[in-house]
């Protein structure tokens, strides 16, 4: 890892950290015509942790290597730390992979966040790699009504300020809009792009998709 810091922080001192490691996030171009998405989820069930990790060609959408990682769930649930309950688990079930991947896609939010410092934030910066946050609901932010058209985006603002924090993205017609945010190394404009790239005939791109498949066969 580029970056590396203790897991098991009180969360005042999570906090801290992850106010101390935001500004360390870097918004820039990134454009790749054929990358290996490397997409992560988490599910906990039962005080365990089973985090998966599926590597997916693209444009074809085809799986090319996959993992699941086990452990006891290493940090409780607090509001705006998920990081600290997923990453552990998350960086040893990338460590296992055996193909090379251009840039992650985390189940989970990166700008969207009351810190500017989620998820896909957190391990963007750990590995140094381009992370793009794809969420099914907002965390913070408000935005106005999309068209239902495909592809139809507006703008996840903070409420007081107008910040920008990430996108929601309509992936399918008519169907409830994902939101897309940068995590690391990364353009808004290129994580949705990317999101969109990776949408087959499901509402959820594909790569997070099968990984949150993956995570729940590894419960069996």
């Amino acid at each position: 890892m580029i970056c590396e810091h203790r897991w098991d922080l009180s969360p005042q001192e999570a906090i801290a950290l992850q106010r101390e490691l935001a500004p360390r996030v870097r918004e820039e171009p990134w454009v790749h015509n054929a990358p290996r998405v490397a997409a992560t989820d988490v599910c906990i069930r039962g005080g365990r942790a089973y985090a998966a990790v599926v590597v997916v060609a693209i444009p074809e959408c085809v799986i090319e290597d996959r993992s699941v990682w086990c452990m006891p769930v290493p940090y409780p649930y607090v509001p705006g730390l998920l990081a600290f309950r997923e990453i552990p688990c998350i960086l040893r079930a990338l460590e296992v992979l055996s193909t090379p991947y251009d840039v992650l896609m985390a189940d989970g939010h990166g700008r969207v966040h009351p810190r500017r410092f989620g998820l896909a934030c957190h391990l963007g910066v750990l590995l140094d790699k381009p992370c793009v946050g794809v969420a099914k609901r907002p965390y913070v932010g408000i935005h106005k009504a999309l068209n239902l058209q495909k592809g139809a985006t507006e703008p996840l603002l903070e409420w007081r300020t107008g910040e920008v924090l990430g996108m929601a993205v309509r992936t399918r017609a008519e169907v409830t809009p994902v939101y897309v945010s940068v995590g690391h190394r990364m353009s808004l404009k290129d994580a949705v792009a990317l999101t969109m790239r990776c949408t087959t005939r499901f509402r959820i791109p594909e790569p997070i998709r099968q990984a949150h498949l993956l995570s729940r066969r590894g419960l069996s």
